[in-house]
């Protein structure tokens, strides 16, 4: 089974080369440096699935900030 969080992009880096792209995606007050060359449509403030350090899709940020809520509620 894999798990993929949602997260906010803070911050894009372009390279040149597509498969490069890179943003800062805030997890809740965490930042991590995220692979976006499987989001080249997204951008700031969009919320992304990541796994394994790859962004996988774009999220509607309600569904992303429900899902946030349950993750929240399982720490709590």
């Amino acid at each position: 089974m894999c798990l993929a969080i949602p997260g906010k992009i803070v911050s894009t880096t372009e390279s040149g080369d597509p498969l490069l792209r890179t943003g800062k995606v805030n997890f809740g007050g965490v930042c991590k440096e995220v692979n976006l060359a499987y989001v080249p449509k997204a951008d700031l403030e969009d919320y992304v699935i990541v796994h394994v350090g790859f962004a996988l899709s774009v999220l509607d940020p309600e569904e992303a900030k429900i899902t946030l809520d349950l993750i929240q509620q399982m720490h709590n």
